[in-house]
């Protein structure tokens, strides 16, 4: 049951979003059975990537790798974390699943308009957003270590693909695709059931989840002004994520989910609360919050 009802973790693996803060596509699929990774990998030459040996580059793609997968206990992005997510809790087996989440080919679309800040973002803008958001955290300052090195790992694992710069949304070529399943057809109570059914073993009645497994809700999660906040947004995750190895929900199961999952409270995202001080921001780039 432990591997069948991880909402958001993937602890074997161990960032959102999104590239760091969640990456999200717009258009709709009708419900249908996803692929498996494995099956996609192996259409997908990119899905397979290793990290490159190149001295001392190299060592830092390595790095960004290590943060991605324990951002919470890394000492580099500890300090920055406000909760109890890693990257990789949403970008999952640290960016390099196909489906959920994917690093793979991110980095070809940046910069990249964002209709959120309404500016143009940077790759490590994206990241360090994310910090804020899904982290509930502090923004590191631009061209600290935590965030070249994560830039790095990403970077790396869009080697040999042609540049794609989007000029609609700050989402890479492996954006999760919207559900035609809309919150509006979701019901909470279909959703508190199938949560009891598929998700309490590893997140608990409470949604704070275990060792292994991250919150879902309240203040240890993700702020409401991160990605998944949106329950169209979670729902189109969990459609592509879970269970973890055979993601099986139907659209319908998937929304329900997302709504119950959103319907509980977390913390609220204000912006002046997630920067850093003034000497350490650099710039922050965004006309709104």
């Amino acid at each position: 049951m432990k591997r069948v009802c991880r909402l958001l973790g993937y602890a074997s693996y161990l960032c959102s979003l999104s590239l760091i803060v969640f990456p999200w596509g717009a258009s709709s699929a009708q419900d249908s059975k996803q692929p498996t990774p494995a099956e996609i990998a192996a259409s997908d030459p990119v899905a397979a990537k290793t990290l490159p040996s190149m001295g001392e580059l190299g060592e830092w793609i390595k790095l960004g790798e290590e943060i991605v997968a324990k951002t919470t206990e890394h000492p580099l992005s500890k300090p920055f974390v406000g909760n109890g997510l890693n990257c990789t809790s949403c970008h999952l087996q640290n960016g390099r699943h196909p489906t959920a989440g994917s690093f793979l080919g991110t980095a070809t679309a940046y910069p990249a308009w964002a209709p959120r800040e309404k500016t143009v973002l940077t790759l490590e803008d994206r990241i360090l957003n994310c910090f804020m958001r899904s982290c509930n955290g502090i923004r590191p300052p631009l061209g600290s270590k935590v965030s070249v090195a994560i830039q790095a790992y990403i970077t790396s694992l869009s080697q040999g693909e042609a540049m794609r710069m989007n000029p609609k949304k700050s989402i890479g070529p492996r954006a999760i695709v919207l559900l035609s399943a809309k919150p509006d057809s979701a019901s909470a109570e279909r959703g508190r059931l199938l949560y009891a059914k598929k998700c309490v073993d590893c997140h608990g009645l409470d949604g704070q989840g275990d060792t292994e497994n991250p919150p879902v809700w309240g203040n240890r999660s993700y702020n409401d002004g991160a990605g998944l906040a949106n329950a169209e947004n979670l729902g189109a995750w969990l459609k592509v994520a879970m269970p973890l190895d055979d993601a099986n929900l139907t659209e319908q199961e998937a929304i329900d989910i997302a709504v119950f999952v959103n319907s509980h409270q977390r913390p609220r995202f204000k912006l002046a609360e997630h920067l850093p001080p003034a000497a350490e921001i650099g710039v922050y780039n965004g006309e709104t919050p």
